[in-house]
């Protein structure tokens, strides 16, 4: 059955660039917001993000300096700024450790569950543990040429492969987020265009942690949505296989 009222949460979400500084701005919403992108899609539940609310005035300046003045990030009633941390990956396979361990505790282990087990206790170190020499690049390289070379494997061998792994799931977050803010009636605006390095020395996050974006979060004005949505046409991107 077609859902008109998502559709309406769809053709309300818009990058906004200008907000209504005086207009009331209930922080409740992205309270909300926040609590719904962590319960987004992500890659082997690793949750390997940050989202940080920026609701102190002197750091919201900060980020709107870092943001190189950007109007979104000027008249936004506050910011969120989203971050991978796939330095986390330890932390967060322990903690999938813990849970699965809770679930099984008293009872005889399946086949399904030992896989379950197995899946944090090798995939994902396997997957996602570096080092200084790259020797576990090496490895995953050589693990993928052989077992992919006449099967389909999963192809994520190197520093790059996981960051984009990483990236995604966050930006999948940050949408939830966005529509959320849209079907209580307030408008964001994704930023990419900022310095992550200011950006994560403001937030003091550590060297290996990445700005995802930045988004800013209002009521925006009419004048805040600089032209028509234009898309290319559909038949150029959405194809039936």
């Amino acid at each position: 059955m077609y859902n008109q009222i998502f559709e309406n949460i769809i053709q309300k979400r818009r990058s906004v660039r200008i907000y209504d500084t005086n207009a009331p701005f209930d922080e409740s919403v992205v309270k909300r917001a926040l609590d719904r992108a962590v319960l987004s899609p992500n890659s082997s539940n690793m949750q390997l993000w940050e989202f940080y609310w920026v609701k102190s005035k002197e750091t919201k300046e900060a980020l709107e300096m870092a943001c190189m003045g950007q109007s979104a990030a000027k008249t936004a009633n506050q910011l969120v700024v989203f971050v991978t941390r796939q330095d986390k990956w330890k932390e967060r396979v322990q903690w999938n450790l813990a849970n699965l361990n809770k679930q099984f505790a008293g009872k005889e282990l399946t086949k399904k569950d030992k896989r379950a087990l197995e899946y944090y206790q090798k995939l994902m170190p396997l997957v996602y543990r570096n080092d200084p020499f790259g020797l576990n690049t090496i490895l995953r390289n050589i693990i993928v040429f052989f077992m992919g070379f006449n099967k389909p494997f999963l192809r994520i061998s190197n520093h790059a492969d996981q960051r984009v792994m990483c990236h995604k799931s966050c930006a999948l977050a940050a949408q939830t987020f966005m529509l959320s803010l849209a079907a209580e009636g307030y408008d964001t605006c994704p930023m990419e265009g900022f310095d992550s390095n200011l950006v994560k020395k403001i937030l003091k996050l550590p060297a290996a942690a990445e700005i995802n974006m930045i988004v800013a979060c209002g009521i925006g004005t009419p004048e805040g949505i600089y032209s028509e949505r234009l898309r290319v046409p559909n038949e150029e991107v959405i194809f039936e296989v």
